[in-house]
């Protein structure tokens, strides 16, 4: 698909906007609004909604149709992190912003690759000053622009400036109901950005509340999927790893959570995947075929392609070098890793495949200790798994 322009309201012209009851640089919401701007909006985000899920659909089609190219890959624009989650190894203290001539260059790199989705992590993403850029240059180049924070930098402005890039999705993880040691990313904290999201935002919205190693309190998933689903949200549930991105089997209380929240017909993509969430929720393996880095790609900040986050460094090509016969091949190459992995995006691109072409090769996979960035005494040692 060739560049093409994303349309938000701040692209409408005023008197649409006025219909709505938009006002202001990015075409935020007024104070007020009568009931015929209320129906003007639903109708909006109706449309706004069934665009992008058929953008989704052909590039499901695609994805079944034709298989070298990738799904899915987290883009990675800085390591630094404005939080210091415990049972986190995917951040530092000290990273500077990727430049954006770089990160727009390696969306361009991806999207000739035939990159269906890419979804931008990090750190935190929203510490880039100038992630809406990238989010544009995705749209313009096809790709479905996605967005995983923690949800603390966001503001009316900000939520109205993505909406104006064209952005798609975005993700947000609730740890517990109030900040403790563990994590700060609590429900009670975040709520005012829930509201902003829920009365702003043009994409969708999805709260993961998870359980698993490190969260005190599991029953506090209970209420922050019943919130995400209140606010108009979808909802998915996350098995929290261990440093290595492998399984800890749940607790007699965390999986009483679980199936609670199956019961509760959580939305959106944890359906995809229940078979492989069932499984691991019980400690058992799971038989599937991890198709990292091909189907998969995780880019870090210095611009090399890994399998997934916890395994970052290997095989560790740089994305200028990545070549569609390394998508071959990786597509072919079975993962020793894959029986007790919880990375659930790898999981769900695998469904894709599953079913056809078995893997004939083997990754040799070796962990390697780094050197120690200056200031990350904030991740504990056995969490430093990066493999450079």
């Amino acid at each position: 698909m060739g560049r093409r322009k994303s349309r938000s309201l701040s692209d409408h012209p005023p008197k649409l906007k006025a219909r709505l009851g938009y006002t202001g640089r990015y075409g935020l919401l007024s104070s007020a609004r009568s009931a015929r701007q209320e129906a003007h909006l639903r109708t909006y985000r109706l449309l706004k909604r069934a665009s992008r899920a058929a953008r989704v659909v052909f590039q499901a089609a695609r994805g079944l149709a034709r298989r070298h190219h990738p799904l899915l890959v987290h883009l990675i624009p800085m390591r630094r992190c404005n939080l210091a989650c415990g049972y986190c190894n995917e951040y530092d203290a000290v990273s500077k912003p990727v430049p954006l001539e770089a990160m727009l260059e390696r969306v361009d790199l991806l999207a000739g690759l035939g990159t269906a989705m890419i979804t931008v992590s990090g750190g935190e993403p929203l510490m880039h000053p100038e992630l809406e850029a990238m989010v544009a240059r995705m749209r313009e180049r096809g790709i479905v622009a996605s967005l995983i924070t923690n949800g603390y930098l966001l503001s009316p402005d900000r939520i109205g400036a993505l909406n104006a890039a064209g952005l798609d999705y975005l993700q947000i993880s609730i740890d517990n109901l109030e900040p403790d040691e563990i994590s700060m990313k609590s429900l009670r904290l975040l709520e005012p950005k829930l509201r902003w999201l829920a009365e702003h935002a043009e994409f969708g919205v999805n709260i993961n509340s998870v359980v698993g190693a490190g969260i005190k309190t599991p029953e506090d998933a209970l209420v922050i999927a019943r919130r995400a689903r209140a606010l108009g949200f979808t909802s998915s549930i996350g098995i929290l790893h261990d440093g290595k991105g492998q399984l800890r089997r749940l607790g007699e209380r965390e999986m009483a959570v679980y199936e609670e929240l199956k019961r509760l017909g959580s939305r959106g993509d944890a359906r995809v995947n229940a078979i492989f969430q069932d499984n691991l929720a019980r400690g058992k393996p799971n038989e599937w075929s991890c198709r990292a880095g091909s189907r998969y790609l995780y880019v870090d900040e210095d611009g090399l392609v890994s399998y997934c986050s916890q395994w970052r460094g290997v095989p560790g090509v740089p994305l200028r070098d990545y070549t569609r016969e390394a998508i071959r091949r990786e597509y072919a190459t079975s993962k020793p890793c894959a029986p007790y992995c919880t990375i659930n995006c790898v999981q769900r691109v695998g469904l894709f495949d599953n079913w056809r072409s078995p893997q004939t090769l083997r990754a040799v996979m070796k962990r390697q200790a780094p050197a120690a960035p200056p200031t990350a005494a904030a991740e504990p040692p056995e969490t430093q798994l990066l493999a450079r």
